[in-house]
């Protein structure tokens, strides 16, 4: 019986140390994490993302652009004009969109790109693993990430 017994848990014992190991790589600490672009682009923007973890699970995102005055891109009406007619999408319906499907996949492996706001959307999977690494670690600096090059840590808090 005893020999039975030990057959049927081992297994089951297995899959739970292995499934605990693959949570542990993808675990989020609770808190707030920025990242943000290193620089200004050539429009003159720099967009961010922002996450709310609470339980281990991201429950708000924040997707966004400001301009060196502190504008939000999303709340530029003229800018909103020119891209809907051109592209068929403007910066508050592409950040949200973004946002949402991070929010409810809670990666970036399924984020769908919105035909006209592509670069954003490459920006948005740059900036988003960089704030998922950060709430990996816990750390709640801010993250700026060079498109460019590479991710650079933030010295400030």
């Amino acid at each position: 019986m005893h020999k039975i017994l030990g057959k049927c848990i081992a297994p089951v014992i297995l899959a739970a140390l292995l499934c605990s190991c693959t949570a542990a790589k993808y675990h989020i600490q609770d808190g707030y994490y920025s990242a943000e672009e290193y620089e200004f682009d050539n429009f003159g923007w720099k967009e961010y993302v922002t996450i709310c973890v609470s339980s281990g699970k991201i429950i708000l995102v924040e997707y966004n652009a400001f301009n060196s005055s502190g504008f939000l891109r999303s709340w530029d009406m003229n800018l909103m004009r020119e891209m809907n007619s051109v592209f068929n999408t403007y910066p508050n319906a592409y950040t949200r969109y973004y946002g949402r499907q991070f929010l409810s996949s809670q990666n970036t492996e399924k984020i769908d790109s919105i035909s006209g706001a592509t670069i954003s959307h490459h920006k948005f999977i740059r900036l988003a693993e960089a704030v998922l690494d950060s709430a990996r670690s816990g750390s709640s600096k801010t993250c700026f990430v060079d498109m460019k090059i590479r991710t650079i840590p933030s010295s400030g808090n």
